[in-house]
């Protein structure tokens, strides 16, 4: 049992800044510096298969393919932290006007393949009103487990230490723990022009796990969304353009309260199903990865 009180480990170095690579997908975000803290306003779509061609003819139309991303995007795969009462799930379910999630997040491909130095971002996603608040620390996987699981004081250079400091308290004082993973394959587009700052995501294959939590366990995930549904998430500084609204409501697209977090809580049963809940579609065993080629790719 954990004590209340943390306990202080050697000083330990963040992963040092260095610009991403063609190679590096999913990984854009670093480069500015270990500590990024943005606003932003989201809307969330379920895309039926039958209908991913039309959508992604559109965006292609109007944005750019995020040049990071490589030609089938990338994976994303995350632990989120909450209480044994679920309480960051309920404040989600119910709608509060402040609410918050903690998670650990690795961009890339399969888990089972990344060592403990390989970086990953541990992040605070809160909610305040309509407005999106994300903020993250990249740090060695090890390290992040230090921090989360462990609950170790770490001590950082620059202007990192006040955040890992919050995460800490946070993790000590409301006695939080792994409690579900997501998995899925995010296909990326980003604005230009006049919608500089437009990001838009179709997630694929959206998966997750309520058990081996260690993003280098080889683990049995399953379907926490439907995999004839694809997620489009629409992410924008200020006001979406009109020209996104038109699309989804030309294409019969309802704005949806989708959480990834909430869908693998649910279709764990780890809490009643609510009403925002999407049928999942059973068990994938292990040949099911992230990896495989998306409907994009097969076309």
């Amino acid at each position: 049992m954990f004590s209340a009180r943390p306990r202080r480990a050697a000083r330990r170095t963040a992963v040092p800044r260095q610009a991403p690579t063609a190679g590096d997908a999913g990984h854009r975000l670093r480069a500015p510096g270990a500590l990024h803290a943005f606003n932003r306003f989201e809307l969330k779509y379920l895309v039926p298969r039958t209908q991913l061609e039309a959508i992604r003819e559109e965006l292609t139309e109007r944005m750019d393919p995020d040049p990071f991303a490589g030609s089938d995007g990338y994976g994303v795969w995350s632990v989120y932290y909450d209480t044994a009462q679920l309480r960051f799930y309920r404040e989600k379910i119910e709608g509060l006007k402040f609410r918050r999630k903690l998670r650990i997040r690795r961009y890339g491909e399969n888990t089972g393949e990344i060592d403990a130095g390989a970086p990953v971002s541990v992040e605070i996603k809160q909610r305040v009103n309509r407005v999106t608040q994300k903020r993250r620390v990249m740090l060695p996987y090890e390290q992040a487990l230090d921090l989360c699981d462990r609950r170790e004081h770490l001590e950082l250079p620059g202007g990192d230490q006040a955040f890992v400091d919050e995460v800490l308290d946070l993790v000590v004082r409301l006695d939080l723990r792994a409690t579900a993973m997501t998995g899925y394959r995010r296909e990326p587009f980003v604005g230009v022009g006049a919608d500089l700052g437009l990001r838009v995501t179709l997630d694929h294959r959206v998966l997750g796990r309520d058990r081996d939590f260690d993003l280098r366990a080889k683990a049995e995930n399953r379907f926490i969304i439907r995999p004839d549904l694809a997620v489009l998430e629409v992410k924008v500084d200020e006001r979406a353009p009109y020209w996104v609204t038109d699309m989804a409501a030309r294409h019969g697209l309802q704005i949806q309260r989708i959480s990834k977090y909430c869908q693998s809580v649910e279709a764990h049963g780890l809490a009643p199903r609510s009403v925002f809940h999407v049928p999942d579609d059973g068990h994938v065993d292990l040949s099911e990865r992230l990896d495989a080629p998306t409907e994009h790719a097969r076309t």
